[in-house]
């Protein structure tokens, strides 16, 4: 065991702040990327839970969120002309506002929501039939039936206080009474709530496009495996009419634009920045106080005819090691932070390039940490011993 760890645990209390100050540093920027990624994971669950493989959007389009306008009617039969296509539909994907009834009574025991709430929320409408391409494979057979009524809707379980609902209360959406009939998890929306709705709950609301125009089409192949083959089947055969997307390709187009919005990414930068010039502070003045606690000893070894660049050496390797510390109890925080979230049904994801650039964040802070603890060295001189 080198020296520079046998000093670490031994005077683990002298490094503990600067341990917590990277785990703290760390856990921020995991639990804001994590809590985005999470949320814009929910935004992509109508795409990526659902049963199509193949998604079509206008030619012009990066992306679900920033994309042309809709796609002509008539290319439905189009899509269908692929002897590998099963299914093809249209994702109804509208809007309207949202209001609640404070003074109704509940399903159960007629308890009422106390706040009135007005805003907008994103509808998407989907078949009731089983397996449809356009219902989420996440939905049970329980929401599925109840969206079969006429004017029921569902909502993520985490937006009953944003809307001011609970499960079987009513609101108005776009100018109809609706019913929260189902909850549904996962979905939390960055932006504006998610209320999923079935199509013929969309036409008798006026959320259903009836011009020549229709939304993105979900289509289902007959073999998954085949996804990119078909893709580029389709693309070939489009004239410049539409674009087909796999439905993977499309979810992480969906990503970069939702993090190219301004106050997501000035919040993961502005977390990033705060993160790591704090754990440099931190991390710099409690190693530099931790050798200069251990200033006697490292005289010791002075006297002994160790070098100042050997010196350098250990103060580098003790900073090191409080760096795999700190990753060690960042794990361990963020863990107990994500099952936190969880138990309030709040998404998270890590994906490793994000969990591979906080490694890398935490031991760059610990090094440079260390390098500017390294001048305390100076008053290691062994003349002090004598006095």
């Amino acid at each position: 065991m080198s020296l520079a760890l046998s000093t670490l645990i031994y005077e683990w209390r002298r490094y503990l702040a600067a341990v917590i100050a990277l785990a703290i540093a760390g856990m921020l920027v995991l639990l804001m990327v994590g809590l985005f990624l999470g949320i814009i994971e929910a935004f992509n669950a109508a795409i990526v839970r659902s049963p199509a493989e193949i998604v079509v959007l206008n030619p012009k389009s990066v992306s679900l969120i920033n994309g042309g306008s809709g796609l002509p009617r008539r290319l439905i039969g189009q899509v269908y002309l692929h002897p590998d296509v099963v299914e093809v539909s249209d994702l109804e994907a509208d809007g309207g506002p949202w209001r609640n009834d404070p003074k109704a009574g509940g399903a159960k025991g007629g308890q009422t929501s106390a706040k009135a709430v007005a805003t907008y929320v994103d509808t998407f409408a989907v078949d009731t039939r089983p397996g449809a391409v356009t219902l989420p494979t996440d939905f049970g057979p329980d929401v599925r039936l109840a969206l079969e009524e006429p004017f029921a809707v569902a909502i993520d379980e985490t937006d009953q206080h944003k809307l001011g609902v609970k499960l079987g209360e009513k609101a108005s959406l776009n100018g109809h009474t609706v019913r929260i009939a189902a909850l549904v998890h996962d979905y939390a929306s960055a932006e504006n709530s998610i209320v999923f709705i079935s199509r013929q709950t969309a036409r008798l609301a006026g959320l259903v496009r009836t011009g020549p125009n229709v939304g993105p089409l979900m289509v289902h192949i007959k073999n998954s495996s085949h996804a990119e083959r078909v893709r580029d089947q389709l693309n070939a055969h489009s004239e410049g009419a539409y674009r087909a997307w796999t439905r993977e390709e499309l979810a992480a187009a969906n990503e970069q634009s939702l993090l190219q919005i301004g106050i997501i990414a000035t919040l993961l930068i502005g977390g990033l920045i705060i993160g790591g010039f704090v754990g440099v502070i931190i991390t710099w003045q409690t190693l530099q106080g931790a050798i200069m606690a251990n200033i006697k000893e490292f005289a010791s070894l002075r006297a002994l005819g160790v070098s100042m660049g050997s010196l350098r050496l250990i103060v580098m390797e003790l900073s090191f090691w409080v760096g795999v510390a700190g990753l060690m109890f960042t794990a361990v925080m963020t863990w107990a932070f994500t099952m936190l979230a969880a138990a309030f049904n709040l998404p998270m994801r890590y994906p490793v390039p994000y969990v591979l650039m906080v490694v890398v964040l935490l031991m760059v802070i610990a090094i440079v940490s260390g390098f500017l603890s390294l001048g305390v060295l100076k008053k290691s001189q062994p003349a002090d011993l004598l006095r």
